[in-house]
């Protein structure tokens, strides 16, 4: 069983966690005017790749790979990053800030209903009401958001199969959980991230160093890049592997809902998207059934 110190660090690293990814949607969408989805991977994952080496060589944080079974450890990062972001990033590029938001709040009804065969983590009666509420909240901000026209096939297909990849990470991630540590987890994923992307892009780049390095030259750019290796890779990938190692993937993955909320405030307050008194309520909504999640969860 693990601590209530243990558990409340985790609540709180995962709550952090969301709240960055929640403004990532917005500041993916900006720098997405600037470059195109593999560049943009490549310089996120480069930039959070060399950040953790450096912390490395100056001895800062330490990682033991070893000797252990990388095979799940590999697995972990072809479904986070590669697969999920690829979906993520091209949903995105086709749909609103606020759409895309809305669809990642189908990861924790993914992951908790996976996890009940595979993890043998069996969610509790209120735990499921409490994701359907939460879960009502995101259907009405989605329903409010297709009149905006701006989704299309190929943004839905995107987000439906970054859906399925995060399910997977959750699940991946919580089962190797006693024998890599969240920073192992967070290096290899980085490193696994610069690794795919970084080819591809100079592929799509025609092998052009200079076309590869020219969206570094505007500002606005270069702020999204910092902000999503640092912000949305580095830490939250090492807050959420924390959190999936002392919680179960029904109690962390529901936060994913927090993302929503966070991403509608960002594209209403930002970005000047839709908002409206009843989104609000949506956005009650998603937090109410977080917290019933959390409430009515078994001892662990």
């Amino acid at each position: 069983m693990k601590s209530t110190s243990q558990q409340t660090k985790a609540l709180l690293a995962t709550i952090l966690c969301h709240i960055l990814w929640g403004f990532s949607f917005m500041t993916s969408r900006t720098a997405l005017d600037s470059a195109p989805v593999l560049l943009l991977l490549s310089h996120r994952f480069i930039l959070a790749f060399l950040i953790l080496n450096l912390l490395l060589l100056t001895g800062r944080i330490r990682i033991h790979l070893r000797g252990k079974n990388l095979s799940m450890l590999l697995l972990l990062g072809l479904m986070e990053p590669v697969i999920y972001f690829l979906g993520e990033q091209y949903g995105i590029l086709h749909s609103s800030t606020i759409f895309s938001g809305v669809m990642i709040a189908m990861i924790p009804i993914a992951a908790t209903l996976a996890a009940a065969p595979f993890l043998k983590e069996k969610p509790t009666a209120g735990q499921l009401l409490f994701s359907l509420i939460s879960v009502g909240g995101v259907i009405g901000i989605g329903l409010l958001s297709r009149s905006s026209g701006t989704l299309d096939g190929i943004g839905l297909a995107a987000l439906l199969i970054a859906v399925a990849a995060a399910a997977a990470y959750s699940l991946i991630s919580r089962s190797i959980s006693g024998e890599f540590s969240p920073l192992e987890r967070t290096y290899v994923m980085l490193g696994f991230g610069a690794a795919v992307f970084t080819p591809l892009a100079f592929v799509q780049q025609k092998g052009s160093l200079s076309a590869y390095l020219a969206p570094l030259g505007q500002p606005a750019y270069v702020g999204s890049v910092i902000y999503l290796a640092i912000g949305c890779s580095v830490i939250c990938y090492f807050m959420s592997g924390y959190a999936l190692t002392y919680l179960t993937v029904a109690r962390e993955s529901v936060f994913s809902n927090l993302t929503t909320a966070v991403s509608v405030f960002a594209g209403a307050v930002f970005l000047k998207e839709p908002f409206s008194f009843i989104s609000l309520l949506c956005c009650v909504l998603i937090l109410v059934g977080i917290w019933g999640v959390q409430k009515t969860s078994r001892q662990e």
